[in-house]
């Protein structure tokens, strides 16, 4: 594929992995994968990097599984640097339709209208969505500051 503007999305929060490829930000070719962050990214990258001359990344950058955002934000944040790649980040939230993100236990992130994101359970009959990449990336809800985002509860 040419070198015009190339952009890979990554959703490694939760199971599967997902990993999608725009080209002049239309999505035209998606990866999902089971298993550890840490593990698969590379792996991911690797056939990437032989198919495409990326431009940029971009991550969601939480809330979601503590461990699986820190791993994918220093591989990405490194990948970024030594290649010198453009770097962004959104919540999470943006890519499963604002629906509850599993957090520690029972207990799930929830996004209030003030984007102010708390932590509680479920309540009964409540649905979770799954995360989808879109087929066309709105380029104006990534941010530079692409810091994880962990929203941690208070121990």
């Amino acid at each position: 594929m040419s070198n015009n503007n190339i952009s890979v999305l990554v959703i490694s929060i939760s199971s599967p992995i997902l990993v999608g490829i725009y080209k002049d930000n239309n999505l035209v070719e998606t990866i999902s994968k089971e298993g550890k962050t840490s593990d698969i990214l590379p792996d991911i990258f690797d056939d990437i990097l032989q198919k495409y001359s990326i431009t940029s990344i971009l991550y969601a950058n939480g809330p979601g599984s503590y461990m699986a955002i820190k791993v994918a934000y220093i591989f990405l944040k490194t990948l970024c640097i030594t290649k010198n790649l453009n770097f962004k980040a959104t919540d999470a939230f943006y890519f499963n339709d604002n629906s509850p993100i599993k957090a520690l236990g029972k207990k799930y992130f929830f996004k209030a209208q003030n984007d102010k994101i708390t932590i509680d359970f479920l309540n009964d009959g409540e649905k979770i969505k799954e995360f989808i990449l879109p087929n066309k990336l709105n380029m104006s809800i990534f941010k530079d500051d692409t810091l994880p985002n962990y929203n941690l509860p208070v121990v």
